[in-house]
C-alpha cells in the first residue's frame, strides 16, 4: 500500500507534515483514518502509510518525506512489542533522530493505561505515549506544544 500523498492540501495552507502509520502487526485502519481527519481538521498535512506497515517501508517513507511528526497508532495490543523495534529503526537514521515520534492506542493487551508500558516506550525512544481514546485530548494538546518548535507552521488551536 502506498501512502496518501502529503501534498493533498493547497500549498498556501501551513501545518506540520505528519506521517500516520500502524505497526507491522496491526491491520486496523479506522484509527488511522480518524487520526488523519483530526490532523487535517487542525490544519496539518498528513501522509497515511496504512495498516501492517513493515519497518523498512516506514523508515523509507519517513526518510523520503522528512516529516515534522511521526504518529504510530495501534489497536491490537502489540504496541509495547512492535513500537520499540520501529522507533529504534527510525532513531538510527541521522535525519530522523530529532523528529518527534509518538505512539498511541491499545499499547498492550490489557487495554488500560499502564505506567510500565509507557515508561518502556519512552525509554525506547518515543517522545510521548497516548493510551486509548483517553489519549486524544492530550495528543491535541501535544500538537499545540509543537507550535513553539514550528511557530510559523501551525495554526493556533483553541483549547
Amino acid at each position: 500500500m502506498r501512502p496518501v500523498p502529503a501534498d493533498t492540501r493547497p500549498t498556501d495552507v501551513r501545518g506540520l507534515l505528519v506521517i500516520v502509520t500502524n505497526l507491522a502487526s496491526d491491520a486496523h485502519t479506522w484509527n488511522l483514518i480518524y487520526l488523519q481527519l483530526l490532523l487535517e481538521e487542525l490544519g496539518h498535512r498528513v501522509a497515511n502509510l496504512g495498516a501492517c506497515v513493515p519497518d523498512d517501508l516506514m523508515v523509507g517513507e519517513c526518510r523520503s518525506l522528512l516529516p515534522d511528526l511521526i504518529v504510530m497508532s495501534t489497536l491490537n495490543g502489540h504496541g509495547h512489542r512492535d513500537g520499540p523495534r520501529a522507533v529504534a529503526r527510525l532513531r538510527a537514521c541521522p535525519e530522523l533522530r530529532d523528529t518527534p515520534i509518538v505512539i498511541g492506542g491499545n499499547l498492550d493487551i490489557s487495554g488500560q493505561e499502564n505506567t510500565e508500558t509507557s515508561d518502556a516506550l519512552l525509554a525506547a525512544g518515543f517522545d510521548r505515549v497516548f493510551h486509548g481514546t483517553a489519549g486524544v485530548l492530550p495528543f491535541v494538546k501535544y500538537l499545540g506544544s509543537l507550535r513553539a518548535v514550528h511557530p510559523s507552521a501551525l495554526p493556533a488551536v483553541a483549547s
